[in-house]
């Protein structure tokens, strides 16, 4: 065993995944496979459509610009490792790889938490105070809002990362997931690890809370304004305005508390791993389908710059 703070770069843990089903590695392997390639496509796709055409060139559009850069960097983070697992035989990862798997991911899980948050305000201050949202929501305050998302991620990443390195881990670490999560982590280390899970069960819960707790208040507030207006069609206007992020969020944060909620025992760990997937693997390939296909502006950029132009070329 090492000693505690000590480790060693040569140190490894072995990633279960989903060993315990042989027969379905290559169809697991094909299934995600084909969702990073759509998660990578469409959120770059994202990024690029929303540069190219000025007309996105605004507040909501500048958010989703970064909630799509996120999900790509979260899902680049955890998926390569679990294709690889999926089709070789040894699923070894070794100590430093597995920490800074964790740090990442941490990094921008958190981001992504707060800049939904930021998103629910935006929204909140396009329908409640229309009038007032381009001196309310100016280019400063957002800048502000995407890099203090960053920013926390990093510091509660960092702060988690520490503490872990702080533990002792035998050798080898047997990991019942595919992923290097903070959970796992701690429930192999050969030390006490009741500081480190107190701290991370104290920013999970500040997170979720302050998060959802903005996001609730934005939307209880858009709804009063909303049943007020004394169009239907303008109702339904306003409502369809917010049902791609109301459906974002609830997606994420459906399954954050899911798996809060889900009791640690043996016989639960394939629900958690299932969990586990949606939450890094699908939910950053849904964003782009969600905004996408709900969104004319991003509909018509895509037919206008990416396939005209690509038949013209063709032609």
């Amino acid at each position: 065993m090492l000693s505690e703070g000590n480790q060693s770069i040569t140190h490894t843990f072995i990633l279960l995944g989903f060993s315990e089903y042989p027969e379905l590695q290559i169809p697991l392997f094909l299934v995600f496979l084909s969702v990073y390639i759509i998660t990578a496509v469409g959120n770059l796709g994202m990024i690029i459509i929303i540069k190219i055409n000025p007309k996105l060139h605004t507040i909501m559009y500048f958010f989703l610009s970064h909630l799509s850069f996120v999900d790509f960097c979260y899902a680049t983070v955890v998926t390569p490792k679990l294709l690889e697992n999926l089709i070789v035989e040894d699923r070894t990862i070794s100590f430093s790889g597995c920490i800074m798997q964790f740090c990442f991911a941490c990094i921008f899980g958190i981001t992504e938490t707060f800049m939904l948050a930021a998103m629910a305000y935006d929204r909140f201050v396009a329908v409640c105070n229309p009038l007032l949202y381009t001196t309310t929501i100016s280019q400063k305050l957002c800048v502000l809002l995407v890099a203090g998302s960053y920013s926390w991620g990093i510091v509660c990443s960092l702060t988690l990362t520490y503490f872990l390195l702080g533990l002792s881990y035998g050798e080898p670490g047997i990991i019942n997931n595919f992923i290097c999560d903070h959970s796992v982590l701690v429930s192999i280390s050969c030390s006490d690890p009741y500081i480190s899970q107190l701290l991370c069960f104290i920013i999970a819960i500040f997170n979720e809370v302050s998060s959802l707790l903005i996001i609730l208040t934005s939307y209880i507030l858009i709804f009063i304004t909303v049943m007020r207006m004394p169009s239907a069609s303008g109702r339904w206007k306003t409502f369809s305005t917010c049902a791609s992020h109301l459906s974002a969020v609830s997606i994420f944060h459906g399954t954050i508390l899911f798996l809060y909620c889900t009791p640690n025992s043996e016989t639960s760990w394939l629900i958690v791993k299932v969990a586990c997937v949606f939450y890094t693997v699908v939910i950053p390939m849904l964003n782009p389908l969600i905004y996408s296909l709900r969104n004319k502006d991003v509909k018509d950029t895509f037919r206008k710059f990416v396939v005209i132009k690509f038949l013209c070329q063709s032609i």
